[in-house]
């Protein structure tokens, strides 16, 4: 099956093609560096890593491009509430997120340009630009682009230029041609950051910076741009308009946009004071239920974050992590060679627009479906039966790769689980241990209301006890 992508231009799935064969540019849209990543934020990297990985697992040599808006309104307001420097702001807030991206194993673009380490490349934009009559610079410094002087205004997003000229408000700036024009380049004020330029003295707006960084790596025309859906109207039009005036050719082939995040069945907003920022749920939760929740959803769908989702994903990725612990019990071998159905399942719903919550569905079936093999042959498995659970076993770790889940050590990932489980709860493990052996001389005594009892009252501190020829372990629920 050839990979099929859903094309925000044309509102529909299409096939893949790239623009030269066997090489992908793809830009995505990075975060304005001004303050700590929210989990919205999380969710658009964490698709596109997965999207990255995906193109190059099929073989296409890709240039991922992924920038940082480091000059922005908000970082200068910001900068004047705290009395701080801007660059001082930006550079906190990009290593913070590189340390919660490492995080949750989102792997580095192939580029991370910065708006700031790109002004000549966007002033000589705006040059051309203003060059070939589709932007124009008025008193004061202000330069802005004019959406007439581009007939294909509103075709990524649907919206007609006269329906909205009609309704926008007359109170606009007075030097704009039209009420819709944009700003390319805005006067400076005492204090802000500002670069010496033709038309004045100022700084970039914040479209003009994604069509100078993206033609500055992938050239006029390139693959996939991508991002959330808040981004299609203005940024992602506004880049459209800019770039397609100064080059005359098609600026991106495919947009890609990710859904919402919501919270508790809530838009997340500053209004109703929910925001979730990433360092949170990684104070709570493992990175890697983390990931796998923001993937347990198609990426176009929006998604709903709650403690009793989280705790749903938590207790899926036990499941796979102790069937993984089972088979390597039972010597079941990894063998690299070896690819089986649930691999051709996943690649095909992978190449079906990057369907990740129908790949990890096939996970957990091809999981149910060893669990009873193992049962049926008491973990000591041969012959046919240990052939199909190489088969799975291989498949797991190969699609590990791909949606960056289920790449620990199963026994790692447990005593993880467990230290975090006895931080959090304050629990001690030798609390726990000798009433695992009270409950083992119930048994011996076959007092087992008592060792039920004893069972039961750890279960509701959400610890689990799992007998075995060995004895009896313990994990967190």
């Amino acid at each position: 099956m050839s990979l099929k992508v859903y094309n925000t231009l044309i509102g529909k799935k299409e096939e893949f093609i790239p623009i030269k064969e066997g090489k992908v540019g793809m830009y995505v849209c990075g975060p304005t560096v001004y303050d700590t990543s929210h989990i919205g934020h999380a969710r658009s990297v964490v698709v596109f890593d997965t999207i990255f990985r995906w193109l190059t697992q099929l073989g296409y040599d890709v240039t991922y491009v992924r920038n940082f808006t480091d000059v922005d309104d908000k970082i200068i307001k910001k900068s004047n509430e705290i009395g701080q420097d801007c660059a001082v702001i930006t550079e906190k807030y990009i290593d913070e997120f590189h340390n919660e991206m490492d995080a949750l194993n989102v792997l580095r673009p192939s580029v991370e340009p910065k708006a700031t380490e790109h002004i000549r490349h966007i002033i000589d934009f705006i040059q051309m630009l203003i060059e070939r009559g589709k932007a124009y610079h008025v008193d004061g410094g202000d330069v802005y682009f004019s959406i007439d002087s581009f007939k294909g205004y509103g075709k990524l997003s649907g919206r007609n230029p006269d329906d909205m000229r009609a309704g926008a408000r007359i109170a606009v700036d007075e030097k704009k041609n039209n009420p819709l024009d944009f700003t390319l380049w805005k006067p400076a004020k005492p204090g802000e950051p500002s670069w010496e330029r033709p038309w004045g003295e100022g700084r970039p707006g914040w479209h003009i910076e994604c069509s100078a960084m993206s033609y500055e790596y992938l050239g006029e025309s390139f693959d996939i741009h991508g991002g959330g859906k808040d981004l299609i109207f203005p940024h992602h039009e506004n880049e459209i308009a800019q770039s397609e005036a100064v080059f005359d050719v098609q600026f991106v082939k495919y947009w890609i946009h990710n859904g919402f995040v919501d919270i508790n069945n809530e838009k997340m907003s500053k209004s109703l004071g929910n925001f979730t920022m990433i360092k949170e749920v990684l104070s709570t939760y493992s990175p890697e239920v983390i990931r796998m929740f923001l993937l347990s959803n198609h990426y176009r769908s929006p998604i709903d974050y709650s403690e009793d989702s989280m705790r749903e994903i938590s207790l899926g990725l036990d499941r796979i992590y102790a069937f993984l612990e089972r088979l390597e019990t039972a010597g079941v071998k990894v063998d690299n060679s070896l690819k089986g159905d649930l691999w051709n399942d996943f690649s095909n719903a992978m190449n079906d627009d990057f369907n990740s919550a129908k790949a990890l569905g096939l996970i957990f079936e091809s999981v149910k479906k060893g669990n009873r093999l193992l049962d049926e042959t008491n973990d000591t498995p041969d012959g046919n039966i240990l052939e199909t659970l190489t088969f799975f076993y291989n498949d797991i770790k190969v699609i590990s790769n791909i949606l960056g889940i289920f790449l620990l050590d199963p026994s790692s990932y447990f005593k993880f689980k467990k230290d975090k489980g006895m931080t959090d709860k304050a629990i001690d493990s030798s609390e726990i241990e000798k009433l695992i052996q009270q409950r083992a001389d119930a048994r011996k005594n076959k007092d087992f209301s008592k060792a039920d009892e004893i069972r039961d009252h750890l279960q509701a501190r959400n610890i689990v006890l799992e007998d075995g020829s060995e004895g009896t372990t313990w994990r967190f629920k």
